[in-house]
């Protein structure tokens, strides 16, 4: 396991394997790195690094919870790259992973060789905000990987029709941490007091100028057919924006695709290619 700290010292996890193109992957609000385990079987030719934000999966917690933003969160991520050495990267970013792809892009474009989008853009649909805000920062009914397999399996099942149980029991895995007392999450549920202790404030900036950013920088966006959050009308306006932009809309898939589809790893080859 490796660690680096930051400059307000907290101490963050982070994976660093392969060679190759550097690939950054940015997980998801209440994720970690371990969300990109379904990708790394196919991207074995790249350097593959990977963090867990603070007070997600194995990073430090921040005592100070409205430090869970992505302005500090991107701070993080430089931190982490001029740690490594790396100079430029392809960024792979999950949701709120992509929320600070676009926030680096307007505060460190040199840093980005290429920006790739899994279904979010600069307008979160509201259906997408009231259905995060119902699960952030609260623990899980499931007390098992498999009751919780099946639970995704049965909420999911609208968004993500045809996906196996096993799966969700990956999945399961993933998001969940098992204990002698049942599964907790993977993550500071103080999360959920920041987002909504931010929101109060009007701490949100305006995301489309952040996007605009990525204007002269190679991007792709990888939508869920089914996604709740990212709607077909601001994909519309992002490629109005960004002429160079290229989108797939991922068939049985909703918020978020697991990038093994053929689809996504499709879209994520075109990006890089284009360097």
């Amino acid at each position: 396991m490796a660690f680096f700290t930051t400059s307000d010292d907290r101490r963050l996890f982070y994976s660093d394997t392969g060679a190759g193109t550097p690939l950054l992957c940015l997980a998801g609000l209440t994720r970690c790195s371990r969300d990109f385990s379904f990708l790394a079987p196919h991207v074995t030719d790249l350097r593959m690094i990977t963090m867990d934000y603070r007070g997600r999966g194995q990073s430090d917690r921040d005592p100070d919870f409205m430090n869970y933003n992505i302005f500090r969160e991107s701070h993080d991520v430089i931190e982490l790259l001029d740690h490594l050495g790396v100079e430029r990267v392809v960024v792979l970013g999950t949701s709120r992973g992509g929320l600070i792809a676009m926030a680096l892009a307007a505060s460190h474009p040199e840093r980005l060789s290429a920006v790739i989008l899994n279904d979010v853009g600069p307008v979160i649909e509201p259906v997408g905000i009231a259905k995060i805000m119902d699960y952030v920062g609260k623990q899980p009914a499931s007390s098992t990987y498999d009751e919780a397999a099946k639970a995704l399996q049965h909420g999911m099942a609208q968004h993500f029709p045809g996906v196996s149980l096993e799966r969700w029991r990956q999945q399961a895995e993933i998001q969940y941490e098992q204990t002698e007392t049942g599964l907790v999450l993977r993550y500071d549920p103080a999360l959920r007091t920041a987002l909504l202790d931010q929101a109060a404030a009007g701490a949100m900036p305006d995301m489309w100028m952040f996007f605009d950013a990525l204007r002269d920088i190679p991007t792709g966006v990888i939508r869920g057919a089914n996604s709740d959050v990212l709607g077909k009308n601001t994909l519309d306006e992002m490629h109005r924006r960004h002429p160079g932009l290229i989108s797939a809309d991922i068939p049985d898939r909703g918020h978020v695709p697991f990038l093994d589809e053929p689809q996504s790893l499709d879209l994520i080859r075109k990006v890089i290619g284009k360097l």
